[in-house]
């Protein structure tokens, strides 16, 4: 995430204000040190993983018939031929390739680029789940397969590959719901690949709206108080990112917008966010809150409260992340 900060200073669209260490915040540039974020980088991911390791203590003393996955696409799944809002996934067992890339890069498990990493999926407790929404009347889209030749999209396998970090293995079924969280405008500018000066003025269809999300987790949860499964559900995503937050030059996340949701978060009001509009959530970075607006809408209908585990706050490493968990 360092060398991401790094590309982006050195992008001709950046201007020589925002590429002055000068002109950051007084946290920025004592995180950025004099190693350009190395050691606030080790610090960071050792929070992370501590943070990780909790949830993943409580998942095991849970122990879940399955796992359901809420996490975006990011021009993984959702590509040129449908753009759905949201579709959950009908597998028995998924294989995933996340190391597989053109150039090879390093992990910290040293895991090479052929690694295969293969979950159980839970087929029956899919199709349960989409046939109660759609006796409540919500029909939403599914699939029977992935579209990604690597397998399951980065925001749900870094979930369980970090889930796993000392590589004990992970059980438990798992049920990816993909959440399009950045509308079509991954799609139009296929991937990133181009800029936003080479495609038309009209803006591209939405994302969900926080509304929406919410009400789809309250669906979900409704659908699986009537099930015979125990089921743990997961929000994965980090909260404001640097390089969709323009109005801090993308360099570093809304701090201010973070600490809001926190707040909530803390005093059990994550029932706000379902208010959230899509200009608010796109002015903080914060376009993939809309995970855990639906876990927050399901939680809020059973009625748990959020415990929370730890709050990872960094200028120069992308993005704030939380770790919450919630119980009866």
């Amino acid at each position: 995430m360092a060398d991401l900060l790094r590309r982006t200073l050195a992008s001709r669209a950046m201007s020589e204000h925002a590429k002055d260490p000068r002109n950051w915040p007084d946290e920025m540039r004592k995180e950025w040190g004099s190693d350009g974020g190395a050691t606030a980088a080790h610090s960071h991911r050792e929070r992370c993983f501590s943070a990780f390791r909790a949830v993943r203590e409580k998942l095991d003393r849970f122990e879940p018939d399955f796992v359901v996955i809420f996490g975006d696409d990011q021009y993984e799944n959702f590509v040129e031929d449908i753009v759905p809002p949201f579709c959950l996934y009908i597998m028995d067992e998924i294989a995933s390739r996340p190391f597989e890339r053109e150039l090879p890069r390093v992990n910290i498990w040293n895991e090479a680029s052929s690694t295969v990493f293969t979950h159980r999926g839970h087929a029956e407790a899919a199709r349960y789940i989409m046939n109660r929404l759609g006796d409540e009347g919500v029909y939403l889209p599914y699939a029977y397969r992935l579209r990604s030749p690597r397998g399951l999209a980065h925001a749900f396998i870094n979930t369980l590959m970090y889930l796993d970090a000392e590589r004990r293995g992970f059980s438990y079924p798992v049920i990816p719901w993909h959440v399009n969280c950045y509308g079509g405008a991954l799609v139009r500018l296929r991937g990133g690949r181009l800029s936003r000066r080479e495609v038309d003025a009209e803006p591209d269809p939405p994302a969900p709206s926080a509304a929406a999300c919410f009400e789809l987790g309250r669906a979900v949860a409704r659908a699986l108080q009537k099930s015979p499964w125990r089921a743990a559900l997961i929000a994965s995503s980090s909260w404001s990112h640097a390089f969709l937050t323009s109005k801090n030059d993308c360099i570093y996340p809304d701090h201010g917008s973070d600490r809001a949701r926190l707040d909530e978060l803390r005093e059990d009001r994550c029932a706000s966010w379902r208010d959230l509009t899509r200009a608010q959530l796109e002015d903080a970075g914060q376009h993939e809150l809309l995970n855990w607006a639906a876990l927050a809408g399901a939680m809020v209908e059973l009625g748990h409260k959020a415990q929370l585990i730890d709050f990872v706050e960094t200028y120069v490493l992308n993005s704030n992340k939380c770790f919450a968990a919630w119980t009866p």
